[in-house]
């Protein structure tokens, strides 16, 4: 802004001299390299009509001739001076501010965000967010469903569309690591790769049966994604309780596919990635209101607080795998209430 200001300022003066100040005896100038003004005498030829071709010095009387001259000058310079220095001050305060921010919103971080996303800050690198994109058929203008091998064969494919369960997910988890001040690197699933499996702490956000990274790398033990092939669900995906304990149901299903959405089932769960020295994170629905359920279940600080008291795990303490199912109620598409159902603490 300073400089712009300066050279509007250098222009503008050229153009004052070249035109109504062409006889002004005094002239002001900033040079270029610095704000600094200058002034300075300069020798004018007489005003047309004058028979005298001599050029002649001005003196102070000349200056006092054209007072006017000498005053609009001097007034622009120092306004667009002053201008300049409200904009280095203004300019000087918002780094300030900046620079002071992160502290402030860091005493700000509920305690339950530092505690849970503790072992996804203190990595070289940043974490990794992988959405799930699933393979599609068609095209959006003649119409997509999902891909089946046995029934698409080698039609045209899709693998860049994803739920606004993951859609919100994502800017859940951006708003949390802004306020811990750590970046985050999205990427959607069917570009990843196991290298970075290997050498990444990892956000995997949807369900394997859409997020189809997540068959290739360790994941839960406890409870455990599958879509049904028999029964009057067939086709549904379903949460399969491994080791149901007293009240436990054997498997958590979402409400019919047939009927309009309003409860479904998410798996939060933190493993232990292809390198023990990496975590892996699964926030996965049965549909993606689920998903988007279960990254807004450890997005919010009542909620995880609750968790962290089940895991029994204190302001000092670290966070250790373990595998939970939450209930969702979801309305007119949006998940408005969540339930921890059944957990599961590591080691598995």
């Amino acid at each position: 802004m300073v400089r712009v200001q300066a050279g509007r300022l250098r222009s503008k003066l050229a153009e004052y001299y070249a035109s109504e100040g062409a006889e002004d005896t005094i002239v002001v100038e900033m040079p270029k390299g610095n704000y600094a003004l200058t002034f300075h005498q300069r020798v004018v030829h007489p005003s047309r009509g004058n028979g005298s071709g001599q050029a002649e010095l001005a003196s102070a009387s000349a200056v006092g001739a054209q007072p006017y001259r000498w005053r609009f000058a001097a007034i622009l310079g120092l306004s667009v001076v002053s201008a300049a220095v409200l904009a280095v001050a203004a300019d000087r305060i918002f780094f300030l501010a900046s620079a002071a921010r992160p502290a402030v919103e860091a005493a700000e971080a509920p305690a339950a965000f530092r505690i849970f996303w503790k072992g996804f800050l203190t990595g070289p690198q940043e974490p990794w967010v992988i959405f799930s994109n699933a393979l599609f058929a068609g095209r959006p203008d003649t119409g997509m469903r999902y891909y089946k091998a046995d029934r698409d064969g080698k039609v045209p494919t899709l693998d860049h569309y994803t739920g606004v369960g993951e859609v919100l997910a994502v800017h859940a988890l951006d708003r949390v690591f802004d306020l811990l001040h750590q970046d985050l690197l999205v990427k959607r699933g069917s570009l990843f790769s196991l290298d970075d499996a290997k050498n990444n702490d990892l956000i995997f956000i949807g369900s394997p049966s859409e997020n189809l990274t997540l068959l290739e790398i360790p994941g839960t033990q406890e409870f455990v994604f599958t879509q049904l092939t028999t029964g009057v669900r067939a086709g549904n995906v379903a949460i399969i309780n491994m080791h149901p304990q007293a009240n436990e149901p054997k498997e958590y299903l979402a409400t019919p596919s047939n009927e309009p959405l309003t409860e479904d089932y998410s798996v939060v769960a933190l493993v232990k990635g292809l390198n023990p020295a990496h975590s892996a994170l699964i926030l996965a629905g049965t549909t993606t209101i689920g998903t988007q359920a279960a990254v807004e279940y450890v997005c919010q600080p009542d909620s995880l607080e609750k968790l962290l008291m089940r895991l029994s795990v204190s302001n000092s303490g670290e966070l250790k795998p373990f595998e939970a199912v939450i209930r969702v109620k979801v309305a007119r598409g949006v998940p408005v209430s969540s339930e921890l159902v059944a957990l599961r603490k590591g080691p598995f």
